[in-house]
């Protein structure tokens, strides 16, 4: 369900690296959790971002959740089209729904993030309590 080539933080962001950049989205599980998305704030390009910083926030219907950086790096490139389609991140949450494009500062913060396995199990784990 968790694509394996992408790396999960556990305020339920993932990143997909791609030599020095890394796309960035929230979860299925949050998109779930969250409900029918209706509002994202996405941080202007250039801004930089320290990991775990807060950058923007996915709004719903239910409630408005902050987003959170997996890793330091420079925003390259926001998903202008969730402006006009937020709901887009809950049909597509780990392709069409990304929201920022990083250039890295830090690889080594990658090793540092869950993968696919340890993502599912982490979030298991929260369904059982």
């Amino acid at each position: 369900m968790y694509p394996s080539n992408l790396r999960y933080t556990k305020e339920h962001e993932w990143i997909k690296v791609e030599g020095n950049f890394g796309t960035v989205g929230i979860t299925d599980f949050a998109q779930n959790e969250l409900g029918d998305i209706v509002f994202v704030e996405l941080p202007a390009v250039g801004r930089q971002l320290k990991s775990g910083e807060s950058f923007g926030t996915v709004e719903s219907v239910k409630a408005v959740s902050e987003i959170y950086s997996p890793i330091s790096g420079e925003v390259a490139e926001n998903n202008a089209k969730l402006n006009d389609a937020p709901e887009t991140i809950n049909k597509d949450p780990h392709g069409a729904g990304w929201l920022v494009k990083l250039r890295i500062t830090n690889a080594a913060e990658v090793q540092g993030l869950m993968d696919a396995a340890a993502y599912q199990a982490f979030i298991s784990e929260k369904k059982d309590h």
